[in-house]
């Protein structure tokens, strides 16, 4: 096994092809290669021993599950590449800033910045030398806490990264709130805010129905829009045990994603010796970027065509007639959409044949219990929430969602993203129980909404925001229309970052800008009452207890609960029904006030936190009651089949783009320039394209070129200087890697209810690069 440990900036692109399945010993290879360069070789197996282990921490990067029965090594690739980015032994202290300005720094990589490690003390930005330099915890939050009592609460923004805990997240919520705002953007803004609009239309719940006990009983799984062996490998162990017992796996997805083809699982012996692997998938349909929302209406419409068919011919339905009479409403109107869509129009906005989705139904209509994954393939588009809802409604169609083995899967990203929510982090106030806390803290909270991350960029740019404090993540660089954000930032009065390590959110910055650095996850958070516990709710629902197992970088850095306790107390007035301090000493006392906001969802929390596969949160869904309008589960038909009204997909010299992540970084962070799987080395600079659509352009493999945002608003968004790669793609679509690309998203290119960034349908123009 080859190790390469020089920069990856210094290296040349190379594209070849790779033919390995996901996990394997690829994957080790890439284990071996980070925590060799972070310097962990010794240290690092050791603490990845403890990861999603009960006596252990959580996963610092995606959400998937945590089993109750672990496996000895219950760690993706990319989870160990989290671990190794935050325990790196480098170190970012006050020599670093006294040799780089902010400006020589704004020159860097992405990757170049994190690289250089953990940051170890609070800093405030010094606009004479045009550098950080360090200042006390003492003076950082007395000065914060003074700037913040001169704004308007309305003019401030509170982001919060789902990193955040549960306990920091409840305990920054309530101090927002008691600030006088419900400005409290999140991660689920950018990625799966279209499932908390869509579900609870249609089931009467803003998340996922499925567990992990429902693979293990589950049928037929179809995934949408998903890339699960680099955004959340671990679940390739289920997916993987559900194809050894015969369950089939129908996969709609733009791309060929390794993980879901072929899978040699690391933790195997056998398979590592022999080279065996797993085919994922049994039907793999290459689906337009936004064309779910076609396939979906065909796979109902071929349904709905074999019911006729077998009433005809006196056969049982194939429909779950008792569920749809007793659960469902809206399903006569469903029926009469699906009749009159064309099977030519479905085939064009698909990009699949009738034949292929009428395949997908059959397997479908013999599947007794059926569970549908989805991720940002299907959120990321101006109709995000009508095609989750139609997939809602293919499930509805034979009682899918209420049943072991069967229901609604959103895989989500960011490790405590739908925890945060579940602990009142939502700019919508009728999603927090404003009353319950109105009476528990004796203050009135704000009853306006807030601004989510699209309005909170539209602030920036027209000056109503003059303030942003960040609790983690790397904003500047996750929002879309880089270009105009960035050059609007510098108009702010005020940024604090929250953070463990250097970002480009750092150098985007206001007049006054602050940079507090905290504990992660994985370190030991020792508080008056001695090592704290904390914890997060995974994509399935249930909540976690997490420690930390490792001393922390710096006697200078602070717990996230510490510097949320510390903001609230330097500016707000003193409210004897709170004491943050008591919180701070134990977080047991902040998880009691949390199940006394939250009674229905956190009985006994304290006495559960560490239960083997944790605590399961109430869903009415899944026991079919439906916490609806119509008091049912909803069959809602959308108002038509284009999902990105303004992709001018008939146009001959217009592209489709979607953003992609590769397998070497974790949302904006980049642990390195390769995409493994798909046979990019030393380079993100790429533009994935088919090779019909590149000759029509009169381009060849390997061309440099420049792709402009297709649209009329005044405005020029352009990323020069791209190296096509052909590749195994629709027609008519390209890619290409975000962060880099969201400077291509307008910043009105939404989806039209829940406002998350269109990343997955961006109107484009490909031209020769004259560089």
């Amino acid at each position: 096994m080859q190790i390469e440990l020089r920069s990856p900036e210094m290296s040349e692109p190379k594209i070849t092809d790779y033919e390995a399945p996901a996990g394997g010993w690829g994957s080790a290879g890439s284990l071996v290669e980070i925590l060799t360069r972070e310097k962990l070789a010794v240290s690092g197996p050791g603490i990845l021993a403890k990861q999603n282990k009960p006596d252990g921490f959580m996963c610092v990067s995606c959400a998937w599950a945590k089993p109750a029965e672990p496996r000895m090594f219950e760690y993706c690739e990319n989870g160990a590449k989290a671990t190794a980015w935050e325990q790196t032994r480098h170190r970012v202290g006050p020599d670093f800033f006294a040799e780089h300005s902010v400006a020589e720094l704004l020159g860097w990589s992405d990757y170049a910045l994190e690289e250089k490690g953990r940051l170890t003390e609070p800093l405030k930005y010094d606009a004479q030398t045009d550098r950080y330099v360090p200042i006390s915890w003492r003076d950082a939050i007395a000065e914060i806490g003074a700037e913040l009592k001169t704004f308007d609460p309305k003019s401030v923004v509170f982001y919060a990264s789902g990193r955040a805990s549960l306990e920091t997240s409840y305990m920054y919520a309530l101090f927002v709130r008691m600030y006088g705002s419900n400005n409290l953007p999140d991660s689920s803004n950018m990625c799966h805010e279209p499932t908390s609009v869509a579900l609870p239309q249609s089931i009467g719940v803003p998340v996922g129905t499925t567990s992990l006990d429902d693979f293990e009983a589950t049928d037929l799984i179809m995934f949408f829009g998903q890339n699960v062996g680099s955004n959340s490998p671990r679940m390739l162990h289920q997916l993987q045990d559900a194809r050894k017992r015969g369950a089939p796996i129908i996969t709609f997805n733009p791309l060929r994603e390794r993980g879901l083809e072929r899978f040699t699982n690391p933790q195997n012996p056998v398979e590592m010796a022999t080279g065996a692997s797993t085919e994922i998938s049994t039907q793999y349909h290459q689906v337009k970027a936004g064309g779910d929302l076609a396939a979906l209406t065909g796979i109902c419409k071929a349904l709905l065509a074999a019911d006729k068919q077998a009433a005809t011919a006196g056969l049982p339905s194939i429909l779950d007639l008792d569920f749809i009479e007793t659960h469902t409403h809206g399903f006569r109107d469903f029926v009469t959409f699906c009749d009159k869509q064309d099977w030519a129009a479905l085939e064009k906005r698909s990009g699949l044949k009738r034949e292929a989705l009428e395949a997908a139904a059959a397997v479908y209509a013999r599947s007794s219990a059926v569970m549908a994954i989805y991720g940002m393939g299907l959120t990321q588009h101006r109709k995000g929430v009508q095609s989750i809802q139609m997939l809602v409604n293919l499930l509805l169609l034979r009682g899918n969602i209420g049943k072991p083995g069967a229901g609604i899967c959103p895989v989500r990203g960011h490790s405590n993203v739908q925890g945060q929510r579940t602990v009142g982090i939502s700019e919508k106030p009728e999603l927090v129980p404003l009353d319950v806390i109105a009476r528990q803290y004796g203050f009135e909270p704000p009853r306006r909404k807030g601004l989510n991350t699209v309005e909170a960029c539209e602030g920036v740019l027209s000056g109503e925001v003059e303030a942003f404090i960040g609790l983690g993540g790397n904003f500047v660089r996750a929002i879309p229309d880089t270009k105009r954000m960035e050059e609007a930032w510098g108009g702010l009065k005020l940024t604090v970052q929250i953070s463990t390590k250097l970002n480009r959110s750092h150098l985007i910055r206001g007049e006054k800008a602050y940079i507090l650095p905290c504990l992660g996850r994985i370190e030991i958070d020792q508080q008056a009452t001695g090592p704290q516990a904390v914890s997060m709710e995974d994509s399935t629902s249930c909540f976690h207890g997490s420690r930390g197992v490792v001393r922390p970088v710096s006697d200078q850095v602070r717990s996230e609960p510490w510097i949320v306790a510390a903001l609230a107390k330097a500016t707000l007035a003193p409210n004897p029904k709170i004491n943050w301090d008591a919180w701070v000493e134990d977080y047991a006392t902040v998880r009691e006030a949390i199940a006394e906001t939250y009674p229905d969802k956190f009985k006994d929390y304290n006495e559960k936190l560490f239960q083997p596969g944790g605590i399961r949160k109430p869903l009415p869904a899944r026991e079919r009651k439906w916490e609806t309008k119509t008091g049912k589960a909803n069959f809602i038909a959308p108002d038509g089949l284009e999902p990105d009204p303004d992709v001018a997909t008939d146009r001959h010299d217009v592209l489709d783009l979607m953003t992609l992540r590769s397998n070497d970084q974790f949302n904006t962070t980049i642990y390195g320039y390769n995409d493994r799987f798909r046979g990019v080395k030393n380079t993100r600079e790429i533009l994935f394209m088919n090779a019909n659509d590149i000759e029509r352009l009169g381009l060849k493999d390997a061309d440099n070129v420049d792709v402009a945002t297709f649209c009329d608003d005044g405005f020029i968004r352009e990323v020069k200087g791209l190296r096509v790669v052909s590749y195994n793609i629709p027609e008519g679509n390209c890619a290409g890697y975000y962060p880099e690309l969201n400077v291509l998203i307008p910043l009105w290119h939404h989806e039209e209810q829940a406002k998350t960034p269109a990343a997955k349908s961006i109107p484009v123009r490909v031209t020769p690069s004259a560089r």
